[in-house]
């Protein structure tokens, strides 16, 4: 039985911590951001930088001066395979939404219309919007398999950390326009997909680099919706979606049909399949609240 800061109580009140300390450094660097010139309020990633801020800013304190352990227990050190595993992770997420947009494409459920624009235009779209979902996708990592996602493995181990955390990355999209049945679950898979990534490699910039290749790709490569939303229009091109709801997503994108559980299903198999998905080394050494030790699982 696991007892003192392993249990439910201690868990409990880490995360108790943790949400009141992200909410507080939420509002206070909210409030800096705020007081930048209007023109800084214009940069579309901003927001996603605070949120990131403020959720590994928490979990950073909290591990530190609670734990103590160092910071980069939480996945965010600048440690040899960081690059290494950010650039596998691209690979993955893209690979992932390419399958699902080859069903759509085999399936005659997609097709593209010519759209007015430019070849110099459509590679600033691409770049720009690669820094956007990278700083999105580091937003909801940092706040969905950060420190509370830690303090619930060690509590309950991966398989409930896992769970929990995949729903709640699903209710936290439940108010995207568009969503359905068929998004949440799939949702949800994505959540476990990211859990996954994570404790394969303990390495959030690996988890961030699965979510913003599959984003990326959808909204920019394939100027699709992302989970309901239509965050860019890419020039050059104009999808046209068809084919039933359940099938293609239609206006929830493809994460609301079975298409898109075709494409994380394939990126889970690769992500636990690839050779070159294991844990940082760097990170490992710092002790994440998840590794408990070999004196630790005896006593436990």
């Amino acid at each position: 039985m696991r007892s003192g800061a392993t249990g439910w109580i201690g868990a409990v009140a880490r995360i108790a911590a943790y949400a009141g300390l992200l909410v507080a450094l939420g509002i206070v660097l909210g409030t800096l951001w705020r007081m930048l010139p209007d023109a800084v309020h214009e940069v579309a990633f901003l927001e996603s930088v605070v949120t990131a801020a403020a959720a590994l800013l928490a979990g950073a304190l909290l591990i530190r001066g609670i734990d103590g352990r160092p910071v980069a227990a939480l996945g965010i050190a600048l440690t040899p395979a960081a690059l290494r595993h950010a650039g596998i992770g691209v690979m993955i997420g893209v690979a992932g939404l390419l399958t699902a947009v080859a069903a759509l494409l085999l399936s005659g459920s997609l097709a593209y219309a010519g759209q007015q624009g430019t070849g110099g235009a459509w590679i600033a779209a691409v770049a720009a919007q690669a820094g956007i979902f990278t700083a999105a996708a580091l937003a909801e990592e940092a706040v969905f398999r950060g420190y509370g996602f830690q303090v619930l493995a060690r509590a309950g181990g991966p398989v409930a950390a896992t769970v929990v955390s995949a729903v709640l990355f699903a209710l936290a999209h439940g108010a995207n326009p568009s969503v359905g049945v068929f998004a949440l679950v799939n949702i949800f898979l994505a959540g476990i997909l990211l859990a996954i990534a994570y404790l394969r490699t303990l390495s959030l910039w690996f988890a961030t680099a699965v979510h913003m290749g599959w984003n990326w790709a959808m909204a920019t490569l394939f100027d699709l919706p992302v989970s309901g939303l239509e965050m860019f229009d890419t020039p050059l091109y104009e999808p046209v979606v068809g084919g039933p709801e359940w099938w293609s997503g239609a206006r929830f994108g493809p994460e609301g049909g079975l298409v898109g559980t075709i494409g994380f299903t394939v990126a889970l198999l690769v992500i636990i399949r690839w050779r070159g998905v294991q844990p940082d080394p760097a990170i490992a050494a710092a002790r994440p609240l998840m590794l408990r030790s070999e004196e630790e699982s005896n006593a436990g």
